[in-house]
């Protein structure tokens, strides 16, 4: 196992910040960079289109003033999701950006395509894609993808139903390159848990939903410190793939979330940003299942110097064991 050099030397906490559907926004990338985890964002965030640019703009030009200021601890790389499913017609639009800024890391989900991998390896970026099961995993690499990040069950937003002990290990049986693993990580002590699993970094998204950077409603973020594991209701009604959803926001919304109705795959839509007609991700709040550790909203700077200090004393007690 090992890093792309891209990451060596650059993180002071082996983790990346998952980037969110609405939530994640420039000011939270930059704070999760400038904390020493690599932080993230879908491209399709950014809206109208035109907006992107100036999002890029913004995150490159501070945080290389950062690393000016601060040469002994600079800020980690960020990264930019690109949605690469059939319906996003942003695609081709928002690739050329990430090429013009040379965006250091692109995630790629919903589909593997060689023509993303090599626009971005034509500036030396590398591309992590995220999957939900070992066939997937194989057909990323196949098609020229740098690494992947394992979205096990428990995960926020379009999660899997494996377990994460099964899926790592089926694909560490075959791959050595950067694995990331996604799926109830909120703590310092799971971190540490991922990488003695054989994962390379922890993929972290729902605990950075209650920080004060981040692009959501109070009553988001307070329902994030308040729910737990068994708040946490698994359905594909909402964008047509199965994902983990907050039971208080489908209560809300008037539905009764234990008798929710399967929704076809093919009313997935990701032209120009979304399906508005499902609401998913403003008014059903995607969740995984690690909230129950997030127990205030903090700064996400105080939320990974928190998690720094729980790895570190996770590190300590295994080895006075």
């Amino acid at each position: 196992m090992a890093l792309p050099a891209s990451l060596q030397g650059r993180l002071r906490l082996p983790a990346v910040a998952a980037p969110m559907f609405i939530i994640s926004n420039p000011d939270l990338v930059i704070a999760q960079c400038k904390a020493g985890i690599v932080g993230s964002f879908p491209s399709l965030n950014a809206r109208p289109a035109e907006k992107l640019e100036e999002w890029l703009q913004q995150i490159t030009s501070e945080l290389a003033a950062w690393d000016a200021a601060n040469p002994d601890t600079p800020a980690a790389p960020f990264a930019v999701n690109q949605i690469v499913h059939g319906s996003n017609d942003r695609l081709q639009h928002d690739l050329e950006l990430c090429v013009k800024y040379k965006v250091p890391i692109v995630i790629t989900s919903l589909g593997a395509k060689e023509f993303v991998n090599e626009a971005v390896h034509s500036y030396g970026g590398i591309v992590l894609h995220d999957i939900i099961n070992n066939r997937f995993a194989r057909k990323a690499i196949e098609k020229g993808a740098d690494g992947l990040i394992a979205v096990a069950s428990g995960a926020g937003g379009h999660a899997g139903p494996i377990s994460p002990f099964a899926l790592v290990q089926e694909i560490r049986a075959w791959f050595d390159g950067p694995l990331l693993l996604s799926g109830s990580i909120a703590t310092g002590d799971a971190i540490l848990a991922a990488q003695a699993m054989g994962a390379d970094l922890g993929y972290i998204g729902s605990a950075f939903i209650a920080t004060v950077e981040a692009n959501a409603e109070q009553a988001y973020k307070q329902a994030i410190v308040d729910c737990g594991a068994s708040d946490i209701v698994y359905s594909n009604l909402f964008t047509g793939i199965h994902g983990n959803y907050l039971r208080p926001s489908i209560e809300a919304a008037g539905l009764d979330p234990d008798k929710l109705p399967e929704s076809d795959p093919s009313a997935m839509n990701f032209g120009s940003g979304g399906n508005s007609d499902a609401k998913a991700w403003k008014d059903i709040w995607g969740c995984g299942q690690g909230i129950g550790a997030v127990r205030e909203i903090l700064p996400a700077a105080e939320l990974v110097a928190r998690l720094q200090r729980e790895y570190a004393a996770a590190r300590q007690r295994l080895l006075a064991a």
